[in-house]
């Protein structure tokens, strides 16, 4: 797709806006279709797969902060002059054609095709079956929009295939493909990466840990606990196992308050073997795999280490490399734990639940990337841009 100018981009994004707030109605219809299809017991998918006013509104608002931010593409990344005379400046440049590959929720319909779109890629946005009838009348949004500033339509396209056809065009495009976003689960990343012949950008799953140091505030401790834990199940930056150090003050009653606290909140708790003598009722931990799992449901592990390095091992090996906290009042330890954990955010006394674009700054996202290549955490606007070198010269040769 060729370059456009900023105001055209900002014409269709203006125009877009307007057309969700009319169609506000008709949007919240479609989407009632999908709920009255989808089999509710699945609790985390079902709150993602509504669309209410306030979901409308928040659609817009994120349309009117990106069209609010400076164009990403054609900025000068350096700029040199060498001995001779070659002129070599590097600029962003757009990836080309993205495809963005997710389940349930239809607000990424907006969020994904907005951001590509400002930073002038064409998207392909292959939803699930389960929000179908959302993101058709959400892609006639925007094709409206489009066509209002007499743009081709192909600019933000939704793809209509099941999953076979879905592994066929993955592994034969029809069109080329530039970049490869999932933004789902295990299941639906090891398919994309599977079968995709281009690359492919990993927006990983959650399993989110918090350590509790010997040196923590206690009180502040359980509040971020439970922020972390019940705000939101199902987002990728909800808490899922809690590892409390057996050197803190008065750790076995400390545990069991954790425990009540969970439970008072509706929390169910697995635990590890020295957590189970303090606990002898709770569920054991009886497979390891289970500490790699993204729960998406009110329920965590809870695990005792005896340092601050086992704790740093236990996460890195176990963890989905998203988000991670240390609750503590050391600032060396904490710049230790967060030098030491690799993961996309590590935070110090505050709730995981912050790994958002919004929540840091950036705008609406993409994704949350935990992949290392490009970029990692999320992927707003400026993300969306890779580079190409302009080099100017007055008929230079290599000698």
């Amino acid at each position: 797709m060729k370059l456009l100018q900023t105001d055209i981009k900002n014409k269709v994004l203006k125009s877009m806006m307007t057309i969700l707030d009319r169609k506000r109605e008709a949007i919240i219809a479609a989407n009632k279709k999908d709920l009255d299809l989808f089999d509710k017991s699945d609790r985390a998918m079902y709150d993602r797969l509504i669309v209410n006013d306030k979901k409308v509104d928040g659609m817009i608002q994120s349309i009117k902060e990106v069209m609010q931010q400076e164009d990403p593409v054609g900025k000068i990344k350096s700029e040199r002059i060498l001995e001779n005379d070659l002129k070599i400046q590097n600029k962003t440049a757009p990836f080309g054609t993205i495809m963005i590959i997710y389940e349930s929720r239809p607000d990424v319909t907006i969020e994904a095709a907005v951001l590509a779109f400002k930073a002038n890629n064409k998207i392909l946005l292959k939803g699930g079956k389960e929000a179908l009838h959302s993101n058709q009348i959400l892609e006639s949004c925007w094709h409206e929009a489009l066509k209002e500033n007499k743009l081709d339509t192909d600019w933000i396209k939704l793809m209509h295939m099941n999953r076979a056809e879905t592994q066929e065009f993955l592994k034969n495009p029809s069109e080329k493909l530039d970049l490869i976003v999932p933004r789902g689960g295990e299941r639906l990343i090891a398919f994309v990466k599977e079968h995709a012949k281009c690359a492919v950008l990993i927006s990983g799953r959650g399993n989110n840990f918090l350590y509790v140091s010997k040196d923590a505030n206690w009180d502040q401790s359980l509040n971020v606990i439970l922020n972390a834990k019940t705000d939101k199940i199902s987002a990728c930056n909800a808490l899922d196992k809690i590892l409390v150090d057996t050197n803190i003050d008065g750790y076995a009653d400390k545990v069991k308050d954790l425990k009540k606290v969970l439970n008072d909140n509706g929390v169910s708790i697995l635990v590890d073997d020295k957590i189970g003598k303090i606990l002898p009722n709770e569920e054991a931990i009886e497979d390891e795999a289970i500490w790699h799992q993204e729960f998406l449901a009110m329920k965590c592990c809870l695990g005792a280490v005896d340092t601050l390095d086992e704790a740093i091992q236990k996460i890195n090996k176990y963890s989905g490399g998203h988000s991670a906290t240390i609750m503590t009042n050391q600032t060396d330890a904490a710049m230790e734990f967060m030098d030491q954990v690799d993961s996309a955010a590590v935070y110090h006394n505050a709730s995981t639940r912050f790994t958002d674009g919004g929540q840091m700054g950036v705008g609406a996202e993409l994704a949350i990337s935990t992949d290392k290549l490009h970029h990692r955490g999320p992927l707003g606007l400026e993300q969306l841009v890779t580079n190409k070198y302009y080099v100017f010269g007055d008929g230079q040769i290599r000698v």
